[in-house]
């Protein structure tokens, strides 16, 4: 057989010259795609050694995940554009190439989850380590969604009706979701605290009428250490539904506090009282004074109310300065002869009605009133 004969024959309705064609195209891409997935690859793998962001070590994993057949199917469809074949030949081409082009995007997609759960447990943005459990069971359920579209787009693509199988699925997942109603809620309300975080360990809160620090955040429940020593377990469903105040949040602290002086006081001692509470307050370190004024007549007081910040949302230091706050007044109103106000009753005791009440007592005369303090 010469050489020319073997030029003019077909094979597929194709001949030597066209397949000779298709396969120069096929080398070509491919070598070129492998080329460039190289050369970009290790380009980007520099520049990431030289800077500190993360997302361009995510592009170089996602080159490197890249698979080689993924690029050969490519460039073999690159070549069958450089023959004639029939509509149904090229129809399963794309199927083919569909079904690698799709697999090569759950590869991607596996490594983005990756590249989040990397980012939040470890490095500048780690999170606690109760949280972590959570970031875990969001990762496994993106994995798994992204593996059942990927089932379900493959299955479609080689010609298999899935409506009847979505429908099935979907009334499953129906009646699980109402078998495991308060499971998914807990679940659910895990993602939101790790998303929206309103709280995060270590941090002091008061829930309802709870209170106490948070030591975990698992995906069914948060654990609460109480100020008496006790821990509190709380579903997350219901946590997430309560109003929750977290004083870990505080960049400073409002104190109002208020003190009553006997009223027996000449006007210019009472008017110097505000400047001798101020004076207290602006004497401690890390306060700031806010206002010190004459409030009202008590029934047995002249009341004073006194309003200044902690800087720092510490409440053992708020208890120091307060304290420090109440001693320095303490002394002050001593040299000063200011005496603190306290409740009084009038006590009538008249005819036979002995002081105490015990046997052997005289007894008070009739109308006799005494002042008994409290």
């Amino acid at each position: 057989m010469t050489f020319p004969t073997i030029i003019h024959r077909t094979f597929l309705g194709n001949d030597a010259r066209a397949w000779a064609t298709a396969l120069g195209v096929l080398v070509v891409v491919m070598t070129a795609l492998m080329l460039v997935r190289r050369v970009v690859r290790n380009h980007l793998a520099a520049v990431a050694a030289r800077t500190s962001t993360d997302i361009d070590d995510f592009v170089v994993d996602l080159l490197r995940r890249t698979h080689p057949l993924f690029l050969l199917l490519v460039a073999l469809s690159s070549a069958t554009l450089a023959l004639q074949l029939p509509s149904g030949t090229r129809g399963h081409v794309k199927t083919v190439l569909f079904a690698g082009l799709i697999t090569q995007m759950v590869l991607w997609g596996n490594e983005l989850i990756a590249f989040w759960v990397r980012r939040y447990t470890r490095g500048p943005m780690a999170v606690e380590a109760g949280a972590q459990t959570t970031i875990t069971a969001m990762a496994f359920l993106a994995r798994l969604v992204l593996w059942a579209l990927f089932l379900l787009l493959l299955l479609q693509n080689f010609g298999v009706q899935v409506t009847a199988l979505i429908t099935t699925l979907g009334v499953s997942g129906i009646a699980v979701a109402l078998a495991a109603q308060s499971v998914l809620g807990d679940v659910f309300a895990a993602m939101s605290i790790f998303l929206d975080k309103p709280f995060v360990i270590g941090d002091f809160i008061i829930v309802d009428d709870f209170l106490g620090s948070v030591e975990y955040v698992g995906l069914r429940s948060t654990r609460i250490k109480s100020l008496s020593g006790e821990q509190i377990v709380m579903a997350n469903s219901d946590l997430m539904k309560s109003r929750i105040r977290n004083f870990k949040r505080m960049a400073e602290r409002r104190v109002v506090f208020q003190i009553g002086v006997v009223e027996n006081l000449p006007y210019e001692t009472v008017a110097r009282i505000p400047g001798m509470i101020r004076e207290a307050v602006l004497a401690q370190a890390n306060v700031r004074f806010d206002r010190s004024h004459f409030k009202e007549y008590g029934d047995y007081s002249l009341n004073f109310e006194t309003v200044y910040y902690v800087l720092s949302a510490d409440y053992n230091l708020y208890m120091d300065i307060q304290q420090a706050i109440n001693l320095a007044l303490f002394r002050r109103f001593a040299d000063e002869g200011i005496g603190f106000a306290y409740p009084t009753r009038t006590v009538i005791m008249s005819g036979d009605l002995a002081l105490g009440g015990g046997p052997g007592l005289a007894p008070l005369d009739s109308g006799l009133r005494e002042e008994v303090k409290r």
